[in-house]
């Protein structure tokens, strides 16, 4: 095994499935491991501007079984449980004073896998995140210098299956284990994705879905937001492999962001995008050696200027500068599926309000938890742990630094 502190900092973190997906529980079992990673990580950055990567794979059992079709059908609990993940990520980066997705931080990533197995899955190649396989994973072409795991029953048998898979496939000529020590064992439920009352409209699958936001300062809120979209959109099945996922991304125009605090530290357009899409095929292209091909449209009108990216022969990103609340939800008959957080859902009726008019299909509309900073309390200071996730708190650090 490796030495306790990382040299580099591109790393990975498997974990086994926890004993619920609501915050407390999540906390109890991970929060140990993630302070002792985040703090290596940042120490092995030595004072540097550069970032660290992390990416983070969630063990959740049954998750790659037909059972768990359309992925609709899971988006309640695995947003329950992304968003127990980003909360901690953010209050034990708060409780360390580690900076997030900033020069001498950590970018953190969190994908799903289904049960421990070198087995491909039935799409074989053309499959994508944010729940993979391991194969998929070891295939990917990615190079983690460091993987650490939990050193307890659950955690060393994920550890091993990764080793094995990637072994069997070559994919690594040596992995750098890192155990994370003293971790107890604890009960997981048989059925953990197992959700009451779902909505008869959530349980089609869905070929193209949107999300809107500003996306300014990428941050934990947007990457659970857009991990979220991903969870929506429909993987490849032996079935219906030729048919093409789009994933839908309005990024505000700069024109509508003048009257924000601290508006001259704002990201242009181009940036937003540009790290709404790196975060994206962070999380959902694991194809090796993959190249995207980029294609931009500029027209006058709404909803006239956007970039679509092909990222596979089955998956396409499509982002649009929206210049009002509604962007392409009433201008895209074709979408069938809106992503939003608690604090707008009220925007999803709307939506569905200006479809109706149109003699339109309604959109899906998926909620999707807020980060939770009174359950993070009990970590670190409720303030700190806001400035990770608060686009404004951002901007306003990086007007004080230009000030020095």
């Amino acid at each position: 095994m490796a030495s306790d502190l990382p040299t580099s900092s591109v790393a990975l973190l498997l974990l086994p499935p926890p004993p619920s997906f609501s915050f407390r529980p999540v906390k109890d079992v991970f929060g140990t491991p993630f302070a002792d990673v985040l703090v290596k990580l940042v120490k092995a950055l030595n004072g540097s501007n550069s970032i660290a990567t992390l990416d983070i794979v969630l063990q959740i059992p049954g998750l790659l079984s037909p059972s768990a079709r359309p992925q609709a059908k899971v988006f309640a609990p695995l947003q329950q449980y992304l968003t127990s993940i980003y909360t901690l990520i953010g209050a034990v980066a708060a409780a360390h004073n580690i900076e997030l997705d900033s020069p001498g931080g950590i970018d953190a990533r969190v994908v799903f896998t289904g049960a421990s197995s070198s087995t491909p899955s039935a799409s074989s190649g053309l499959s994508f995140g944010p729940i993979v396989d391991l194969h998929s994973l070891v295939t990917s072409g990615r190079r983690w210098n460091h993987v650490f795991y939990l050193n307890n029953e659950a955690g060393s048998k994920l550890f091993r299956d990764f080793t094995r898979t990637s072994e069997t496939k070559n994919a690594h000529a040596e992995i750098n284990g890192h155990a994370i020590p003293n971790i107890s064992n604890w009960t997981v439920p048989v059925s953990p994705l197992l959700s009451e009352g779902l909505e008869s409209i959530a349980l089609q699958p869905h070929y193209s879905v949107i999300v809107g936001g500003t996306f300014d300062h990428l941050h934990l809120g947007h990457k659970l937001l857009l991990t979220a979209l991903a969870l929506t959109l429909e993987p490849p099945s032996a079935t219906d492999q030729s048919q093409e996922r789009l994933l839908n991304v309005g990024v505000t125009g700069d024109a509508l962001l003048t009257n924000k605090k601290h508006a001259e530290f704002l990201e242009s357009w181009d940036a937003r995008f540009q790290n709404t899409a790196a975060f994206l095929r962070a999380i959902m292209d694991f194809s090796p050696n993959n190249t995207p091909r980029t294609e931009r449209t500029t027209a006058p009108g709404p909803n006239g200027n956007f970039v679509v990216m092909k990222i596979q022969p089955n998956l396409t990103f499509k982002f649009v500068e929206i210049w009002d609340p509604y962007g392409p939800t009433i201008t895209e008959e074709s979408l069938t599926a809106l992503v939003v957080s608690k604090e707008t859902a009220s925007g999803g009726a709307a939506v569905n309000d200006e479809r109706a008019k149109k003699g339109w299909k309604s959109l899906a509309i998926f909620e999707v938890d807020v980060l939770q900073t009174g359950e993070a309390a009990d970590i670190a200071d409720g303030n700190n742990f806001e400035s990770k996730i608060s686009s404004t708190d951002i901007r306003r650090r990086r007007m004080n630094l230009a000030k020095v």
